[in-house]
């Protein structure tokens, strides 16, 4: 609920539309979901790709909603605002309604293709070892304090975002970390918020399927760093794109990488971390850890001291802070390393996998197994590379990972094109049987991979959502091989 219901007239004014209708009643609350419009609830009709908002407005009033926001006047006895883009208003509006929550916290956007879900979960967990109360809104969960809030998306639509911002404020929450996914920004979710740093991660090639070109889907990420969203930003420049960005930045820029104004030098890395020495502006800060693998997860770990840094948290405590994070589920989680080591990780686009075996390559001489596959109805352009990518490891095991309306074996073949001959490469449609396969014929000297779908509890097959956590299922059939052997 909002701390001040406003009138549809102010809210009108706020977003040029032309209202119908007497303007002096309040509204306490926004909406895009005709199910949850009722008194007191203003609801946007946005135009979808399997639905129009328009159509559902006889409802709408029908459930005691006092007025509507529309793209043309209808033919109905209730207020409207009139603007020429609903979905560009829905998130103002919300706003406007809600008290402006993002003004109220120091809220953190992060975007790029991997790293969104780590860099956050580093920021929460760092927050909460300083003393601060964190929101953490994404991927995996959305929660503030201990509290744990049902989402749907990585990145709420716009009403739900802003209502879901005032609850965090009235929470206690200080600081905020987000993850800001191309689709948010290119359908306008994280309108009518104010990012106090936004951050980006890296990019490359995932979500074709929705962006079409590489382009589209760069310049759908670089519109969190508009002076329209966010006050000042942190890039990660040993990415060649995060460099263009922040060379065009039109807010003030922190750069972080090698070269950038924070940057982090390993010193000792392993399977379990790796120990650095951090420098900002060229002075060292001090001696840090970060309790994951990988020089992925290093780089995460800067950007996400970056944004502490921005946000005016001390570097020092923060730093200390950040050994103590707890392990983030699916994200090169090692779930078990009696026997062959087996690490289960989100990994699903060509570079993830380059940067997971690029970990084990350098914390270890131990022979590689993985177990991966493709998702259904996404990017298709991206199977082959993937393939390719995960063929750098010593045996590569092909399998399903969320088929969704698609046939598996056409995923398989896909994922499989670019895989040279004479590769130790088995495929095997089913998961379960595959991971099985996998730890039946890995030696207790190896590591075992088992990547794509990470955090996730379900398997999407043909309409059905299906328990499957890939974790669970590491621990169940270890179980049952000691049984029989």
């Amino acid at each position: 609920m909002a701390p001040n219901s406003d009138t549809l007239t102010s809210l009108a004014a706020a977003v040029g539309g032309r209202l119908v209708g007497s303007g002096d009643i309040r509204i306490d609350d926004v909406t895009h979901d005709s199910r949850t419009a009722g008194p007191g609830v203003l609801f946007v009709a946005i135009r979808g790709a399997r639905a129009d908002g328009h159509d559902f407005v006889p409802a709408v009033v029908a459930a005691g909603s006092p007025a509507v926001v529309v793209d043309h006047h209808l033919d109905i006895a209730t207020r409207q605002i009139v603007v020429p883009d609903t979905r560009a208003a829905l998130g103002p509006l919300a706003a406007a309604v809600h008290g402006h929550p993002s003004l109220d916290m120091k809220l953190i956007g992060v975007t790029g293709t991997n790293g969104k879900t780590t860099v956050t979960h580093m920021i929460e967990g760092i927050c909460r070892g300083v003393g601060l109360v964190p929101g953490l809104i994404g991927t995996i969960h959305t929660r503030v304090g201990g509290e744990v809030v049902p989402t749907v998306r990585t990145t709420p639509e716009a009403s739900d975002l802003q209502r879901l911002l005032r609850h965090m404020v009235d929470e206690g929450a200080q600081v905020v970390a987000a993850e800001v996914s191309s689709h948010a920004l290119a359908f306008g979710r994280v309108s009518g918020s104010l990012f106090s740093v936004a951050a980006f991660t890296n990019l490359s090639q995932d979500h074709l399927d929705f962006h079409e070109t590489m382009a589209e889907y760069r310049a759908a990420k670089e519109l969190l760093f508009s002076p329209d969203l966010s006050r000042r930003a942190v890039v990660n420049v040993d990415d060649p794109v995060g460099r263009e960005i922040a060379a065009a930045c039109r807010i003030p820029v922190m750069t972080v990488g090698r070269d950038g104004d924070l940057s982090a030098r390993a010193t000792r890395v392993d399977i379990t971390g790796t120990e650095f020495i951090l420098t900002a502006r060229g002075v060292e800060v001090g001696v840090g850890r970060v309790p994951m693998a990988g020089g992925f997860n290093l780089s995460n770990a800067v950007v996400a001291l970056g944004c502490m840094d921005a946000a005016s948290v001390g570097l020092a405590g923060a730093l200390a802070a950040l050994e103590g994070i707890p392990p983030i589920p699916g994200r090169f989680e090692v779930v078990s390393d009696a026997g062959p080591t087996v690490v289960v990780d989100y990994a699903h686009s060509p570079d993830g996998i380059d940067q997971v075996v690029d970990t084990v390559r350098s914390t270890t001489s131990r022979r590689i197994v993985i177990v991966m596959g493709a998702g259904g109805d996404r990017d298709r352009g991206k199977r082959p590379a993937m393939g390719l990518a995960a063929a750098r490891a010593d045996r590569v095991i092909v399998t399903s990972d969320n088929p969704r309306s698609e046939h598996p074996g056409a995923i398989i073949d896909a994922v499989i094109e670019r895989i040279p001959d004479g590769f130790d490469l088995q495929i095997e449609p089913d998961r379960r049987a595959a991971i099985r396969m996998a730890l039946e014929t890995a030696g207790d000297d190896d590591v075992v991979l088992i990547l794509g779908r990470g955090h996730e509890r379900f398997q999407e097959v043909a309409g059905d959502s299906i328990p499957f956590d890939d974790r669970e299922v590491v621990h169940q059939e270890i179980a049952a091989l000691r049984d029989t052997s």
